[in-house]
């Protein structure tokens, strides 16, 4: 027991110890610091820098709100009909007609699975995804305005008009071929 008091008693005496030679210091060595500082104050020269004024902010007014809008339908209506006019080839699509169900789609998503004949009409049965459409000659399918000019046994035959690297219209040939099932 004595050696847990003997312990304790120089715990709480090393506090007054450290308080006992921090007071033995004098104020010499901390006045002569202070005279340093206050002479290398005077000895440096102050250089401060200005600094520029800010930019002023000038915000966009965005003036063409009122203009049409040159993403609309009608302005891309209006030019591809401009350059329907402008174009010297006999060839052209009909806009002006009813689209059919099967223009919606690529061509290469369109497979013939079959043919009907009626009297005197030939019928090709055409797949999209999972539906089946009935075709004659004459209608219309794909999205490069394909039309249907012969239906056989095995194929479907189409001309489609496209535009080619000058911009003016021309007919290429096409064909769907009967896809049989592979079981």
């Amino acid at each position: 027991m004595t050696s847990k008091r003997c312990l304790a008693r120089s715990i709480s005496l090393f506090p007054l110890s450290v308080l006992a030679v921090l007071a033995g210091c004098g104020d010499g060595g901390v006045q002569e610091v202070k005279a340093w500082m206050d002479e290398a104050r005077q000895q440096a020269p102050v250089s401060v820098q200005k600094i520029s004024a800010p930019k002023t902010f000038a915000p966009f007014v965005y003036a063409a709100k009122d203009e049409v809008d040159p993403y609309s339908p009608v302005k891309l209506s209006a030019a591809l009909a401009k350059l329907q006019v402008n174009t010297n080839s006999a060839i052209k699509p009909d806009l002006d007609r009813r689209k059919d169900p099967l223009e919606s789609y690529p061509l290469d998503t369109i497979t013939m699975v079959g043919t009907l004949q009626k009297p005197g009409l030939n019928y090709a049965l055409l797949q999209v995804d999972k539906s089946v459409f009935q075709v004659k000659v004459g209608n219309y399918i794909g999205q490069n305005y394909g039309m249907i000019t012969k239906i056989g046994e095995t194929e479907v035959e189409l001309k489609e008009i496209v535009r080619d690297a000058a911009g003016e219209w021309t007919e290429r040939k096409a064909k769907l071929e009967l896809q049989e099932d592979k079981k």
